[in-house]
């Protein structure tokens, strides 16, 4: 069995889930936060702890395209932020869509009856299980 695990990397947090044993699901995990955009160094260290405490085998990450499908400023820093966790990890990290992930994310969460005010906690951690689970829908045998 494999465990994966969903990020959804943004200026001042990152968006963690990982997905059941087997495979079915994604659960949000948590959200960290980062001091500043530049610093990754803690962030990076928070999630190669969980990783190694939850065996993760792949890390999906979401790509912040824009809506027509091309790539910005977001996507280089995502590009960057790939290239140093698999380097931290040695775990491979795999792209997955997630253009309207925060919008449904934020959705869930109000049809939940997750108060406005509380739903920025929750975010970042229910658009990685979005991103994860999407994923996990469109490779279904690996």
């Amino acid at each position: 069995m494999k465990t994966l695990m969903g990020l959804d990397y943004g200026s001042k947090t990152v968006g963690v889930a990982v997905s059941d044993a087997l495979m079915m699901t994604a659960q949000p995990l948590e959200t960290v936060t980062r001091e500043s955009e530049n610093k990754l160094r803690k962030t990076l260290a928070r999630i190669a702890e969980l990783a190694k405490e939850r065996q993760v085998d792949l890390f999906v990450l979401g790509r912040p395209l824009h809506m027509g499908g091309n790539a910005g400023e977001r996507v280089a820093k995502c590009e960057a932020f790939r290239e140093l966790l698999e380097k931290r990890t040695g775990i491979p990290v795999v792209w997955q869509d997630e253009r309207l992930t925060t919008v449904e994310a934020d959705e869930i969460l109000a049809e939940s009856g997750v108060p406005k005010q509380e739903r920025k906690k929750y975010i970042d951690q229910v658009a990685a299980s979005l991103i994860l689970k999407e994923y996990m829908e469109s490779h279904p045998a690996e």
